[in-house]
C-alpha cells in the first residue's frame, strides 16, 4: 500500500493543476445539486419492529385520513389574574385563536377546549388541540408561523399564551462557538507548523471536504429522507478527521524536507506513509458509522452512512489534494523546526539531540510505566463512576429550557391537569376477530382502570369499520419517569389475558410509549454494535500492526475512555455538575441513544490516534530499535501532531456545545469530553505505559497468522528498500 500510495502522492504533486481542478470541479458540481435541490424539510421518523411503530401503522390503516404519526401542538391558554377561561371575553378570544389555527392547509383538525372539555378544574388554564396531517419532522414554515401567530393575537387579547408539541421541531442551531472552535483549530495549526501557509492547508482541505459531502446531503435530501441533523453530524465529524488527516500528511512532508528529500519526494513519502495511517483510521472511523446500521432505526443509518461519506472524502482529498497544495505552497511550508520569516523570523530546525516535549514524556513513561498505568486507570475510573447511574430517555417539552414556551406550556399543563397529562398513552384495540367487538373495547377499558398510576381512561373511539378503537390513558406521573414506563409494560402485560377473553389485540403507542421503545431498541442493539465494531476494527488492526496484543489494548483503551466520557455525560447533563458553563438550563436522563453514538464516532475517533501514534513506534521497531526505544521515537515524530490534532478536534467538537438542539450540545460535549480522555490519558500514557511493559511481547504475531495476513506495509518498508518506487525520480525546486 505504501508503495502505490507514494505513486499517488507524487502524481497529485506533479500533476496539481488536474486535480485541484477536479476537486473544484466536484465542490461545483455538490453546490450547483444542493442549489437547485427542492428545499427539504426533515427526514421522517420512523422505528420498525417496536409496538409502538405497529400500532401507528395500524392505525394508519383502520383511520385512514387521521395521520396517527402526525405533528400535534397544544395551544395553551391561561387567564389573567382574578379571571377565568370561562368568562365572555376570554372565551371569545379562544373561540376566534381556533378559527384561525382551523385555517391552514396542512391542519387536519382542532378541539374546541369549551367542546372538549379541555378546562382545568379551577378554570384558569385551557387548551386547544390542532392536529396536522404531516410530522413535525415534515411541517411547513408557513404552518409554524401560522401557529405562532394567532397565539399572538390570543395574547393581546391579555390571555397568556404559550404553545406546546412537536409542530415546533425547527432545524437545529449551532451558534457562533462553532465558529470559534474553527478559529482555536486555526491558532493550533499557526502554532504546529509556525507558517500560515502550512496551517491554512489542512483548513482548507478540510472546507472543501466539508463543503462537497453537506451539499451532497443537501441535494439528496428529499429522494433519501435526510434531515437537517444529518447535515449537522457530518459537519462535526467531516471537519474533525479532515483538519486531522491533513494535519498528520503536512506534518511527515515538513519531516521528510527536514531529511534533505526534494518536494516531490517528500510529498510522495509522506502520502506513502502517514498517508497509510490516514487510509486505516478513515476505515475505522467508517466501520463505526456504517456500523449505526445494526440499529435498524433509519434515521440513525443515514446519519451515520452520511457521516462516513464525508469522512471518506477527508481521506480521498487528503491523499490527493493535500500534495497538489504542497506543490503550490513550493518554499512556503518550511522542513520540520523551521518557522517562515512572519512567525519566527525564518529561523532555522533545532539543533538534532535536543530532546523535545514528546520525547522527554515517553522516556519518563518508558521508565516508570506501571506508575503511568495505574494512575491513568484510577483517573479514568473515577471519572466513569457516575457511568453506574445512567438514566437512559429521549427528550420532551419537560427537557426544554425554561425559556422556551415549550417548557412554559408543558408547566401550565402541568399544573392545570397534572404531570401525566403531557404524555398521554394511546391503546389502539385491534378487535377485527373478535366475535363482540365493543364488549372487547369496554374490557381493554376495564382492564386499564384497575391498574396503578392511571388518572384517566377515555371511552372507546372507534373507526367507521367498528373493528379498531382508540383508547387515551392519562397517566399520573411525568413522561419521562420510571413509574410511567411501568404503567406501559403494566397495559402491554394485559394484551395476553384480553386476547384469550376476546380475540382482540392491544397495543400501546403515542410519544411517550415510542421513547420507551427507542430506549429499548437502543438497549438491546448496544451489545451486538459494540461486539461488531470492535470486532471489525480488532481485525483491521492486526493488520495493521502486524500484532495480538497491540489492537487488544487499543481496543481496551477505548473501553475505558468511553466509559469515562459517558460518566463525565452524565455529571453534566443529569448531575447537573457545571451545568451553567455548558449552559444546560434543565437536567434530566441522558439521550437514549448517546451511549451507542458515542461508541460508534469515538472509537473511530480513538483509533485515529491509535493509528498514528503507534504506526510510527511499529515503523521504529521494524527497522531496527528496541521496544523501548521505538516507543520514545515514536513520541519524538509524532506526540506534537497528535496533541494538536487531539486539541483541534476538541475545538471543533466544543464548537457545537453552543447548539439550541439539546441532542447535538449533548454529542458535542460528549465527543470533545471523549476525545480528550482518550488522546491525552489512553494515547498518550496508557498506551506507551503498556508497551513499556509488554516489550517485544506487544509485537508478537503467530507464524501461522502472518504467513496468511496480507502485507499492507504501513510503515513504509518498501521505500526504504526501494528509494525509488517510481524508477522515475526528479529533483523539484518549488
Amino acid at each position: 500500500m505504501a508503495t502505490y500510495l507514494y505513486k499517488l502522492g507524487r502524481f497529485a504533486f506533479r500533476r496539481r493543476h488536474f486535480v485541484a481542478l477536479l476537486w473544484v470541479a466536484l465542490l461545483t458540481l455538490a453546490g450547483v445539486g444542493a442549489a437547485s435541490a427542492p428545499p427539504a424539510g426533515n427526514s421522517s421518523f420512523s422505528i420498525p419492529g417496536t409496538e409502538a411503530q405497529r400500532a401507528f401503522d395500524l392505525l394508519e390503516q383502520r383511520f385512514p385520513g387521521m395521520s396517527a404519526d402526525g405533528a400535534t401542538a397544544r395551544v395553551v391558554f391561561k387567564a389573567p389574574e382574578g379571571q377565568k377561561m370561562t368568562d365572555a371575553g376570554n372565551k371569545a378570544a379562544v373561540e376566534k385563536t381556533v378559527k384561525e389555527l382551523g385555517s391552514g392547509s396542512e391542519v387536519a383538525s382542532v378541539a374546541d377546549p369549551y367542546t372538549g372539555k379541555a378546562v382545568s378544574r379551577d378554570g384558569t388554564i385551557a387548551y386547544a388541540s390542532v392536529k396536522y396531517k404531516v410530522s413535525g419532522m415534515e411541517l411547513e414554515d408557513s404552518s409554524r408561523d401560522a401557529l405562532k401567530e394567532s397565539a399572538g393575537h390570543a395574547r393581546d387579547a391579555g390571555l397568556t399564551v404559550e404553545i406546546g408539541g412537536d409542530a415546533l421541531t425547527t432545524a437545529p442551531e449551532t451558534g457562533s462557538s462553532e465558529v470559534i472552535g474553527i478559529a482555536i483549530a486555526a491558532v493550533v495549526l499557526v502554532i504546529t507548523f509556525g507558517s500560515l501557509i502550512a496551517a491554512g492547508l489542512p483548513l482548507l482541505t478540510a472546507i472543501i471536504g466539508v463543503g462537497i459531502g453537506v451539499s451532497t446531503i443537501t441535494a439528496l435530501a428529499t429522494p433519501l429522507d435526510l434531515g437537517s441533523t444529518t447535515s449537522t453530524l457530518a459537519t462535526m465529524i467531516g471537519l474533525a478527521v479532515g483538519i486531522d488527516y491533513a494535519l498528520f500528511i503536512v506534518s511527515r512532508y515538513r519531516a521528510e524536507l527536514a531529511e534533505g528529500r526534494d518536494r516531490e519526494e517528500a510529498a510522495g513519502r509522506a502520502v506513502g506513509t502517514a498517508g497509510s495511517a490516514v487510509v486505516f483510521a478513515g476505515l475505522t472511523v467508517v466501520i463505526a458509522l456504517v456500523g449505526l446500521s445494526v440499529v435498524n432505526i433509519p434515521m440513525l443509518t443515514k446519519m451515520g452512512v452520511a457521516a462516513a461519506g464525508t469522512v471518506a472524502i477527508a481521506v480521498l482529498i487528503a491523499l490527493t489534494m493535500i500534495p497538489a497544495l504542497l506543490g503550490y505552497a513550493g518554499r512556503t511550508v518550511k522542513p520540520a523546526g523551521e518557522k517562515s520569516k512572519l512567525l519566527g523570523g525564518g529561523r532555522a530546525a533545532k539543533k538534532a539531540g535536543r530532546p523535545n516535549m514528546g520525547t522527554r514524556w515517553a522516556s519518563f513513561v518508558v521508565r516508570r510505566p506501571l506508575t503511568v498505568l495505574l494512575l491513568g486507570v484510577v483517573g479514568l475510573g473515577a471519572a466513569a463512576v457516575p457511568a453506574a447511574s445512567l438514566e437512559l430517555g429521549l427528550p420532551d417539552d419537560g427537557s426544554q429550557p425554561v425559556s422556551t414556551t415549550q417548557r412554559r406550556a408543558y408547566d401550565l399543563l402541568s399544573d392545570g391537569f397534572g404531570p401525566g397529562f403531557n404524555g398521554p398513552l394511546m391503546v389502539v384495540v385491534d378487535a377485527k376477530g373478535s366475535a363482540d367487538k365493543k364488549a372487547a373495547f369496554a374490557k381493554v377499558g376495564d382492564e386499564i382502570k384497575g391498574l396503578k398510576d392511571v388518572v384517566t381512561v377515555t371511552p372507546p373511539a372507534p373507526n367507521k369499520a367498528g373493528d379498531t378503537a382508540i383508547i387515551t390513558v392519562v397517566p399520573k406521573s411525568q413522561p419521562s419517569s420510571a413509574t410511567t414506563e411501568d404503567l406501559v409494560h403494566a397495559i402491554r402485560g394485559k394484551s395476553a389475558s384480553i386476547a384469550s377473553a376476546t380475540d382482540a389485540k392491544l397495543l400501546v403507542t403515542g410519544a411517550t410509549a415510542m421513547n420507551i421503545d427507542v430506549s429499548q431498541k437502543l438497549n438491546d442493539a448496544l451489545l451486538p454494535y459494540l461486539a461488531l465494531v470492535v470486532g471489525l476494527a480488532f481485525l483491521l488492526l492486526i493488520v495493521v500492526f502486524r500484532s495480538i496484543l497491540v489492537p487488544l489494548k487499543a481496543a481496551l483503551g477505548f473501553l475505558l475512555s468511553v466509559l469515562a466520557a459517558l460518566g463525565a455525560v452524565v455529571a453534566v447533563f443529569q448531575w447537573g455538575w457545571l451545568s451553567g458553563l455548558m449552559n444546560v438550563e434543565q437536567t434530566g436522563p441522558v439521550m437514549s441513544m448517546m451511549p451507542i453514538f458515542m461508541v460508534g464516532v469515538v472509537f473511530g475517533l480513538a483509533m485515529d490516534y491509535e493509528v498514528f501514534l503507534v504506526t510510527r513506534m511499529r515503523e521504529a521497531y521494524v527497522h531496527g530499535e528496541n521496544p523501548g526505544q521505538a516507543v520514545v521515537t515514536g513520541f519524538r515524530y509524532s506526540a506534537r501532531v497528535v496533541t494538536a490534532a487531539a486539541v483541534i478536534m476538541i475545538a471543533v467538537f466544543s464548537g457545537f456545545i453552543g447548539s439550541s438542539e439539546a441532542m447535538i450540545k449533548m454529542i458535542g460535549f460528549g465527543l470533545a469530553i471523549a476525545v480528550f480522555f482518550d488522546a491525552f490519558i489512553v494515547r498518550m500514557a496508557i498506551v506507551p505505559a503498556v508497551l513499556a511493559l509488554l516489550g517485544r511481547r506487544a509485537w508478537w504475531l503467530p507464524a501461522w497468522l502472518d504467513r496468511a495476513l496480507p502485507n499492507v506495509d504501513v510503515e513504509g518498508e518498501g521505500l526504504r528498500t526501494d528509494p525509488d518506487p517510481d524508477g522515475d525520480r526528479e529533483l523539484v525546486s518549488a
